[in-house]
């Protein structure tokens, strides 16, 4: 598996982007990543996924994440996420000219895929969103969400501990290591960061009913850290979506038990959506 890796750069920050395609591509892939984690971490299990069914994945490191430079867990805003998101769409499009296209999100990055899906009008053949961050699972401290909201105005962009239990990323003890040692891994987040994120997932619940692209739902019961049930209302106000619940399920489920299962119904789902590109949905 060949990476390559893209220039991009947003405004002033560089992008870490790159770029992996099987021999014959039907599809591409655009994949955004979680909160506190980064895109190297779907190495080793969505993209060798993604491209056996044929999709070229084209990822990247968010502000504040991975490889791309910025303070750790900051953002500008909320529009500069969705901005980013278009920009490495186009440069995707740019590579593989002409290949249908489909978005690919888990937890933070299913916010931002569904978000994106709802607000702008860039043509998607599909979209998948996995554990999307709709709805917190637990309630962080009090203290910490008012201290948040009241710097927000002040100092939007200082940092503090998120509060992420890293037990609940998997059922797999080995998965949860792995998370706690990444070196490019963190658990820090600024208030622009964290409470335009919320308020999105919120908003994207209300305005489910203007998504206009196909869109797999993918999210476990046992998640203690994203409410399944925000997602479960999502799907009940949306006309597009398909959901498939995973009982007992952690977070990130294509790490969990459940991993093969969830993987092979993504696939499926990828790849029936490539066969009828030329016969409508």
């Amino acid at each position: 598996m060949e990476t390559i890796t893209l220039p991009l750069k947003y405004k002033d920050t560089p992008i870490y982007c790159w770029y992996v395609a099987p021999p014959v591509i039907k599809g591409l892939v655009v994949l955004v990543h979680g909160f506190g984690e980064h895109s190297g971490r779907y190495f080793t299990d969505v993209v060798p996924a993604l491209l056996k069914v044929n999709m070229a994945v084209i990822g990247y490191d968010n502000f504040g994440h991975g490889q791309t430079e910025g303070k750790r867990g900051d953002c500008p805003s909320y529009g500069d996420l969705m901005g980013l998101l278009d920009m490495v769409i186009a440069k995707g499009k740019s590579v593989v000219p002409g290949t249908p296209v489909f978005l690919y999100g888990h937890s933070m990055g299913g916010n931002l895929v569904l978000n994106y899906g709802i607000r702008t009008k860039t043509p998607l053949k599909g979209i998948v969103a996995s554990s999307p961050y709709l709805k917190l699972a637990f309630q962080p401290p009090k203290w910490k969400m008012i201290l948040g909201k009241a710097i927000m105005g002040i100092f939007p962009h200082i940092t503090m501990s998120s509060g992420l239990d890293p037990e609940g990323i998997s059922r797999i003890p080995e998965e949860v290591e792995h998370y706690k040692q990444d070196p490019l891994g963190h658990d820090m987040v600024s208030p622009m960061f964290a409470f335009p994120v919320i308020a999105a997932g919120q908003w994207a619940i209300e305005n489910a009913s203007k998504l206009k692209t196909k869109t797999l739902l993918l999210h476990g019961t046992g998640d203690k850290i994203i409410d399944y049930r925000g997602t479960q209302d999502f799907h009940n106000n949306a006309s597009v979506t398909s959901l498939e619940l995973f009982e007992g399920g952690y977070h990130e489920l294509h790490k969990d038990l459940c991993s093969k299962e969830v993987l092979q119904k993504i696939s499926h789902w990828l790849k029936l959506k490539t066969i009828i590109r030329h016969s409508g949905d």
